[in-house]
């Protein structure tokens, strides 16, 4: 079955609801759905979903940012989700979705695409380094709360 990689529409809400629940679970498909239908009217916004004989099986979205910590660029597009379906993992599905984002952010004379993953999630570390990015900087988080 050949891959088909297209830019996401609010056609694909559904869909990509779900696997948006898969990489982040917090929320539920319903909210992740209302989400997309605020995001896609984003003009700094655009998702691609990645369909192996018509089943989506990843998406990647991306934001333009203002800055990001590690890039030299501003603004700067940033690599805000990528997820692939496991069975579908390690076919390159990760890096042509990449290619994607790339493409876009060069048709906005941006030079940099700017990322980030949890300390602790090396897979994704691995992954961010086979789709060609480099580390820049680690980080901890702090909060002190006032309740």
């Amino acid at each position: 079955m050949a891959l088909v990689i297209k830019q996401a529409t609010l056609a694909d809400r559904k869909p990509w609801a779900a696997m948006r629940f898969e990489l982040w679970p917090d929320a539920g498909v319903d909210e992740h759905a209302a989400d997309l239908a605020k995001w896609l009217k984003r003009r700094r916004f655009r998702a691609w979903i990645a369909r192996e004989g018509g089943l989506p099986v990843g998406f990647a979205e991306a934001y333009v940012r203002d800055f990001a910590n590690g890039c030299d660029g501003r603004p700067v597009a940033f690599l805000e989700g990528i997820w692939v379906k496991k069975a579908f993992r390690r076919q390159g599905i990760g890096k042509e979705l990449v290619k994607r984002v790339e493409q876009w952010a060069r048709a906005q004379g941006l030079k940099e695409l700017g990322s980030d993953a949890y300390l602790r999630d090396r897979r994704s570390h691995r992954s961010h380094r086979a789709w060609g990015f480099s580390e820049t900087e680690r980080v901890v988080y702090f909060r002190k709360s006032f309740i």
